[in-house]
């Protein structure tokens, strides 16, 4: 197999993983629907999913693709796959990229943690030092400034795939007949838009706690879920945004069939 084969699949089983993530996620968050204790976040999902039969299986298997997709979205930043160029979109696009990948790359080292040493000696070993690491960084008198500018990311993911949506942009990387994209443009568009919501929802929690944040976990997918779940209605919001995860595992897994892996960059073989 070439390099470029190589590439390619790395691509496609990162975003097959990656679809599986949410899928856990989405079924998880519409059973918390139901039930507020269950797990709604990539963390908790996967410490689920681990307690189950072959769990361990199941998480090797989505570690391997997080790593695949995380370096996938590297290559994307660093050498432009995709042509977005270097105008200011492009470089923001890139860097939304680039923020991806080494998110996606340290949620699979957390489950790496938890396929080497178990959930329970995991969840001690590694939450003191995240939360020494945060009263250091807080420490700092003019902190909530910090916390304002991280909000911005999520803030800017969330917008971006609102649009992206919406506009149904993502059309244009996909290699799929009409009789396919017809089912998977408006499952694809819903999912977007939903995660959307909750990376907004996330970037507005950080930035209400701000001028108070203290030394402990930011606010992520399970604080926002929490928060639509304590909304007027909140069972049933809840369940539409846990449908909207399971339909962005759809669109993730769609790209992995059907996306357009661009492998026109210098220094790649064809053969």
């Amino acid at each position: 197999m070439s390099t470029q084969q190589s590439l390619i699949v790395v691509a496609r089983g990162g975003y097959a993983a990656r679809g599986v993530l949410y899928l856990i996620i989405g079924i998880f968050a519409l059973l918390a629907a139901l039930d507020s204790t269950r797990a709604k976040d990539s963390h908790r999902s996967l410490e689920a999913l681990l307690s189950q039969p072959f769990g361990y299986v199941l998480v090797g298997l989505v570690v391997a693709g997080l790593l695949a997709f995380a370096a996938w979205r590297v290559l994307q930043a660093i050498r432009d796959v995709d042509h977005h160029g270097k105008d200011m979109k492009g470089w923001v696009i890139r860097a939304g990229l680039l923020a991806g990948g080494v998110a996606n790359g340290a949620l699979a080292f957390f489950a790496m943690g938890l396929l080497v040493s178990g959930i329970k000696s995991s969840g001690n070993s590694g939450g003191g030092q995240t939360k020494d690491l945060l009263a250091h960084l807080l420490s700092w008198e003019h902190s909530n400034l910090l916390v304002y500018l991280i909000a911005l990311v999520p803030l800017g993911v969330g917008i971006a795939h609102i649009i992206k949506g919406w506009k149904a942009t993502f059309e244009k990387y996909f290699e799929a007949d009409e009789d396919v994209m017809q089912y998977v443009r408006p499952v694809s568009r819903f999912g977007l838009i939903a995660r959307g919501v909750v990376f907004i929802e996330i970037a507005v929690l950080l930035m209400i706690s701000g001028s108070t944040y203290q030394a402990m976990d930011p606010p992520g997918m399970k604080e926002a879920l929490d928060a639509l779940q304590n909304l007027p209605a909140g069972g049933l919001i809840l369940m539409v945004m846990a449908l909207g995860m399971i339909a962005f595992s759809v669109y993730s897994f769609s790209e992995a069939a059907w996306r357009k892996i661009n492998m026109d960059v210098p220094g790649v073989r064809s053969a």
